[in-house]
């Protein structure tokens, strides 16, 4: 592994790791808006919790997301408090993927899974 010298640069290729997943992707552009707990997202993207905490805490790593607990739910959200390349990350993300078919798709689905209390979420989760 390369020993960098450069922070920004260690930055910008973790960043870039990060985002170099359709499922992070995907996951980050729901998050667009606003907080979703991780059952919420795991509805949408038909993904193990497992699969996609795992993914969570890539993005969290880039400090592109950050995540709280609230109760027995995890809550991911945009990192607000990011560095400006974290920032300029999101930004390019929001710009370049907000018109893109499956990310509307997912923004369509996602308004019938917020129609629907966490807890079932997770109820009917745990169930499969």
């Amino acid at each position: 592994m390369t020993n960098y010298k450069n922070n920004n640069f260690k930055t910008a290729v973790t960043i870039a790791k990060a985002l170099a997943d359709e499922t992070r992707l995907r996951a980050l552009m729901l998050l667009a808006d606003g907080p979703l707990c991780l059952c919420q997202i795991v509805e949408i993207l038909g993904l193990a919790p497992s699969t996609l905490s795992k993914h969570m805490s890539i993005l969290q790593q880039a400090g592109l997301v950050t995540n709280r607990k609230k109760g027995r739910w995890m809550h991911f959200a945009w990192s607000g408090d990011g560095s400006p390349e974290t920032r300029q990350a999101l930004d390019w993300i929001k710009g370049t993927l907000g018109n893109d078919d499956q990310i509307g798709r997912d923004r369509q689905r996602l308004q019938e899974v917020l129609a629907i209390e966490p807890e079932q979420l997770c109820r009917k989760q745990n169930q499969n």
